[in-house]
């Protein structure tokens, strides 16, 4: 019988419940077991790919093409097992689903309700996962807070799951806040006691509590009073302390037993985790001794999360090399002519990730025409790639006002456009190319270096392509087309093979990146740009 671990949140939200779900699944995987992760979003959107990345931070795609959640991001990252469709679910998706079923007559003319048609949309999705993986262990976090009005019909859904695999095959982990304040010195279990109360009154009794603190606890008597008016085992109450480095988190976690505590309440038999490679790459991130400015020029910089994936792919590639990356976080709308220099000047490297909209493109395309010219490092992800193309074609093969179908459609020159035919061929979201997708890379380019091979698959999320009209004429005027689909017929990547790095990706390397494992991309930009620094 699989085992079901369920995790909710209470008193506020950011809480990092989907950081205790990863170092969880870290954790048991490091004892042998295969995990599955999931995330259940309360959200009325059928999936955030349509949503700003204001309102919910960077979209993460899983191999088969699935637009999903960030915390995604941190379970791949954390456990190193790639998710799929069924590792995401929205409020959105559930009603769509049983609404197109009562239209086709599924529910042969019955009443469709929230109990028991709803609900049981939400339980086939949480057995999917396990089932398509095979997993021994199913961790499904619940977005959200307990007491919100949308979250109630996953948190009904997760109580039947329990009753019907039975007590030993289902854990509920309800992570927490422990105000600390500072006027009296001292931790409040007051809004962990409330929240508690909240869930049994939804029907489920949490077996842990997870307290989540920016304070350390030094008095244990809070320990005790959270066991005992919670009705939870004493040792079932776990710390979790904010930390300077994200990745510490198992570790701490497992300080206080956490895996062992899962193991006896699930009846779970395993050997102990095997955490000397994490642990290792602990102590290369607090002992890293260089250090280099990676400046991310972007639209949407006020929102770090909107570009998650990208900083902890930059810093997975420094934690390889021994280095440090700081990131300038570079509204590309201040960018100007005048400007750019100020801006730049003082950075190692540059990348410009991905994005959608006119908004803030020129200045993109300033800096990349500035990281070629004075030799900088450069990485354009997606929208960066096409940034590249734009300014190679304006300022080197001479296309005057060259751009994007999509910024301008009266352009005499679109180097990025629209491909005709193409909709017949592709998987897509909206008509968004989504998932993975192989691509045949140039001998003797950048890319070859990095990679090590001739083919390679990475994960697309885009709707533009390279013009192949435009192909000769860049090549003439010296850009190396480096990356092909098998057929020849789609540009995925282009470099300056002459430059130390100058390098544009049509798809998104950054979700295939871990901590452990750097993306060889972002390893030989990194390379690159702290190269440059040591030799200036």
């Amino acid at each position: 019988m699989k085992k079901y671990i369920f995790v909710t949140g209470g008193v506020v939200s950011g809480l990092g419940k989907g950081i205790t779900a990863a170092s969880l699944g870290r954790l048991l995987k490091a004892r042998g077991l295969k995990v599955a992760a999931q995330k259940l979003d309360p959200y009325i959107n059928v999936d955030p790919g349509t949503m700003s990345p204001y309102q919910h931070g960077e979209v993460y795609v899983t191999e088969d093409g699935a637009e999903t959640d960030l915390d995604l991001g941190h379970y791949e990252r954390f456990i190193d097992e790639d998710l799929n469709q069924y590792s995401n679910l929205t409020t959105g998706k559930v009603y769509a689903n049983v609404i197109s079923r009562e239209r086709q007559g599924g529910y042969l003319g019955n009443t469709v309700q929230t109990i028991p048609h709803i609900t049981d949309e939400i339980k086939r999705f949480i057995y999917s996962v396990g089932d398509k993986t095979d997993a021994d262990v199913v961790i499904t976090e619940i977005g959200g807070t307990i007491g919100d009005m949308e979250s109630q019909p996953f948190i009904e859904a997760i109580r039947q799951v329990g009753l019907e695999v039975g007590k030993e095959n289902a854990l509920y982990i309800h992570v927490t806040l422990v105000p600390y304040l500072k006027a009296s010195g001292e931790h409040k279990s007051k809004p962990t006691q409330h929240s508690v109360k909240e869930l049994q009154g939804l029907g489920i009794a949490p077996d842990l509590i997870i307290l989540r603190v920016d304070e350390k606890i030094t008095d244990e008597s809070i320990f005790r009073k959270i066991a005992g008016f919670c009705n939870v085992k004493p040792d079932c109450v776990i710390e979790n302390l904010t930390l300077p480095v994200l990745y510490e988190a198992p570790l701490m976690l497992e300080k206080a037993n956490l895996s062992d505590i899962v193991c006896r309440e699930l009846g779970i038999h395993a050997p102990e985790p095997e955490l000397e490679e994490w642990k290792k790459l602990i102590e290369r991130i607090r002992h890293q001794s260089s250090r280099v400015t990676i400046g991310l020029v972007g639209k949407y910089v006020q929102l770090h999360d909107a570009y998650l994936s990208v900083a902890e792919a930059l810093r997975h590639a420094g934690y390889a090399l021994d280095t440090k990356v700081d990131i300038d976080w570079i509204d590309s709308e201040l960018i100007t002519e005048r400007s750019v220099d100020q801006l730049l000047g003082q950075v190692d490297g540059i990348i410009v990730p991905g994005g959608f909209g006119g908004r803030g493109i020129e200045g993109m395309i300033l800096a990349a025409q500035y990281a070629r010219e004075q030799h900088k490092p450069y990485f354009g992800i997606c929208l960066g790639m096409q940034i590249a193309v734009i300014e190679f074609a304006r300022h080197a093969a001479m296309l005057e006002h060259a751009n994007s179908g999509e910024f301008d459609e009266c352009s005499p020159h679109k180097v990025i456009d629209f491909m005709p035919g193409q909709n017949d061929e592709i998987d897509k979201g909206g008509t968004l190319r989504l998932g993975s997708y192989p691509c045949d890379l140039l001998q003797g380019s950048t890319l070859e270096r990095c990679y090590g091979a001739r083919q390679i698959v990475e994960r697309h999320r885009h709707r533009y392509e390279f013009n192949n009209a435009y192909r000769d004429r860049l090549r003439e005027a010296g850009m190396t087309l480096s990356g092909l689909s098998p057929t020849g017929r789609l540009v995925e990547a282009v470099e300056l093979t002459d430059e130390a790095f100058y390098v544009g990706v049509q798809y998104h390397p950054e979700f295939k990146s871990r901590p452990n494992k750097a993306h060889p991309l972002f390893l030989g930009f990194v390379k690159a740009a702290k190269e440059l620094k040591e030799n200036a």
